[in-house]
C-alpha cells in the first residue's frame, strides 16, 4: 500500500476520533477521546512533515491531560436529603425531568404515599439524583432511581446502595428490588450489584456500610 494512502487513513482516523469525542456527554470521556484523537494527529503531522499540525495537536494533548488530572484530583461531596411526599420541589423536579425519566422508567407515574422513602442525592450541594422506594415488609421496591445526565457515572448509585446501605437497613429494608426492560438501566443495575431474576426483576441484598456524606 502506498505511504500516501496510509497517511491519509491516519488523518481520517484522527478526524473521526476528534468528531466522536465531541459527542461525549461525560467531560472525562470527551477529554480522553479528544486527547487520543489529537495524539493521532501529532503522528499524522510528523509523518507528512506538517509540523504546525503536530505542534498544535501536541499542545491539545497536554491541555487534555492537564484537565483530566484536575478532574481526577477534584473532590466531590455527596449527601442525602430526604423530602416528604408533599414536597413542592419534588413535584417540580419530576415534572421538569419527566420526559428523560420515561427513557429509563417508561411506566413511571408518581402517586406519593406517606410511607415512601424519597430522597435527593446532592453532589456538591446540587441535586444530582432522585430515589423513591416503596417499603414492602423487608423489601425496598425501587419506584425511581434517576440521575441527571451530567451525573450518570455510577458514583450516585454506589453512594446510595453501598456507602449508605445502613440508612435503608435501619428502616427495615434488607434488600432492594427493581424491575426494568430498558437496556441502559439493566446495565446500570448489574453494575450496582443487582442480580437478575425472573420477569426482569433485579435483586440486591444490602450490606452494612454507613457514610452519609462522602468526598470523592
Amino acid at each position: 500500500m502506498d505511504n500516501q494512502i496510509i497517511f491519509e487513513i491516519i488523518g481520517y482516523l484522527a478526524s473521526t476520533i476528534i468528531a466522536i469525542s465531541l459527542l461525549m456527554k461525560s467531560l472525562i470521556r470527551l477529554r480522553i477521546i479528544n486527547g487520543i484523537g489529537a495524539l493521532v494527529f501529532v503522528i499524522y503531522g510528523l509523518l507528512i512533515e506538517a509540523y504546525p499540525v503536530a505542534v498544535l495537536n501536541g499542545i491539545i494533548v497536554v491541555i487534555d491531560i492537564y484537565y483530566l488530572l484536575q478532574m481526577v484530583k477534584r473532590s466531590e461531596y455527596f449527601s442525602i436529603m430526604e423530602v416528604g411526599s408533599s414536597s413542592e420541589y419534588l413535584d417540580y423536579f419530576i415534572e421538569f425531568h419527566l420526559e428523560d425519566i420515561k427513557n429509563f422508567f417508561p411506566n413511571f407515574s408518581f402517586k406519593p404515599e406517606k410511607t415512601d422513602f424519597i430522597f435527593f442525592v446532592l453532589r456538591n450541594t446540587i441535586p444530582a439524583g432522585l430515589v423513591i422506594l416503596e417499603k414492602i415488609d423487608d423489601k425496598g421496591k425501587i419506584l425511581l432511581d434517576y440521575a441527571l445526565k451530567d451525573y450518570r457515572d455510577f458514583k450516585i448509585g454506589s453512594f446510595i446502595f453501598e456507602d449508605n446501605a445502613d440508612i435503608l437497613l435501619n428502616r427495615g429494608i434488607e434488600y432492594l428490588e427493581a424491575e426494568s426492560f430498558v437496556k441502559k438501566h439493566t446495565r446500570y443495575l448489574k453494575q450496582m450489584g443487582f442480580v437478575m431474576h425472573e420477569n426482569n426483576k433485579f435483586i440486591k441484598e444490602l450490606q452494612s456500610h454507613y457514610i452519609q456524606e462522602k468526598s470523592l
